[in-house]
Order: C-alpha cells, then structure tokens, then sequence
C-alpha cells in the first residue's frame, strides 16, 4: 500500500486538566504488565498465567505496565482526532470501532521494542458475535498524557520500511517524532507501521494508545 503520509499529529489539542484527570483516574485502578499479541488473544491469564520464561522473552520485547480504560469520556474527546487525521493525511480508512484504551506507564528503563500494531490476519475470537472478530487494527493512536519535559528518553521512533527493523537495522530511516512530546498531542498512523518507544532514563512517560478496528484491506 502506497501511502504519502505515515503519521499525523495535534500538538498539545488535549488539555492540560483532560491529561492529568486520565492520569488521576488510572493510576487509582489496578495495572497490569503489558503484553505483546504473542501472548494475548483468547488466552485467560488469570487462568493459565505467563511461566518464567515467558515472562523473560515478553521482557527482551516489551517492559511496561499498563491499565485498560472503556470510558466514554475518554473516547468522546479523542474520536474527533482519529476521523480528522484520517481525512486529512488521506488514508480514509474504513474503520467501525475502537478497541479499549491502553493507558501506558514508561518507568524507568522500561521501553517497547520495535513493532506493529496490526497483523496478517483478523482477530479471530471463539464468539463470532464479538465485535472484534473479523476485524484488523487499522489506524493507531497515541495521546501523550506528561510534557516531554517531565522524563528523559522514552522517544518514540518510526522505520517506514515495510519490514521488522531487526532484519535490517539502518538508522538512516528511523525519525524520531519529536511532534509527540508537548503535553496533550496527538499522533495517529496506519496500525501497519513499525514504531518503537526507546527506554526511558528518568522520570515517567504516560500516554494512552487507542486502537480503530474495521474490516480487512481488499
């Protein structure tokens, strides 16, 4: 797929009393440590939990923690951003619903290796009545909830490359998206593309990552 813009971005269009009331709201809930796609789907990991070595392996990839939010309030002030850039960058992706808002905690040292958020084939839920079966992740977003300047590291990164950069590690397509650190920015891009946040060195970098699920590309 051919694509003229990679990302879209709002610099500081989220307040600054919206930001800290998510902030507020979840850090009183219980987190939990993010996974990777690896390791989630239909899989109850209160049942059957992550081993040891699981645990190791998800870490050299992933090494944050997070809460799930399903709040109206969240998704009535972000909703316009998603349709907007949409338009605008000229994707004009079909896309139907929205998967539940990650609230992500950076610490220190913790990161998000390179990835992508989308996958070669639908979600495929044991209830074909689920929402979600049937569909792809489409376009991605990400809300920067904390001021660049309250951490240090924590950037993230694109490689537009249709491939995992790990095959081929050449910083010479990596752009850092230095749009993203003003408090209350937006940055929305098709789910398909690599990214990764790189470890944070010191204080705390808080966003909300929200994915928009619609029917596979034909």
């Amino acid at each position: 797929m051919n694509i003229s813009n990679y990302y879209w971005y709002f610099s500081g269009v989220l307040t600054p009393k919206f930001c800290d009331e998510v902030i507020k709201y979840a850090n009183a809930q219980k987190e939990e440590m993010a996974i990777t796609g690896g390791y989630g789907g239909d899989r109850d990991l209160q049942k059957k939990p992550l081993n040891k070595e699981e645990v190791k392996d998800l870490k050299r990839k992933r090494n944050s923690d997070l809460v799930w939010l399903n709040d109206t309030w969240i998704y009535k002030e972000i909703h316009p951003y998603v349709h907007e850039a949409n338009r605008n960058a000229g994707w004009n992706f079909d896309w139907e619903r929205s998967e539940s808002c990650q609230f992500t905690k950076y610490k220190l040292n913790q990161y998000y290796d390179w990835h992508c958020d989308s996958w070669d084939k639908p979600y495929d839920r044991k209830d074909p009545n689920h929402p979600e079966h049937g569909r792809i992740r489409k376009l991605s977003m990400t809300c920067q909830l904390t001021d660049g300047s309250e951490y240090k590291g924590g950037e993230l990164e694109f490689d537009f490359r249709n491939y995992d950069p790990h095959m081929r590690d050449e910083s010479k397509h990596r752009i850092q998206c230095k749009e993203i650190l003003p408090k209350g920015s937006i940055i929305v891009f098709p789910s398909f593309v690599w990214h990764r946040v790189k470890p944070v060195t010191s204080g705390t970098r808080y966003s909300l990552v929200v994915w928009h699920l619609g029917r596979p590309f034909r």
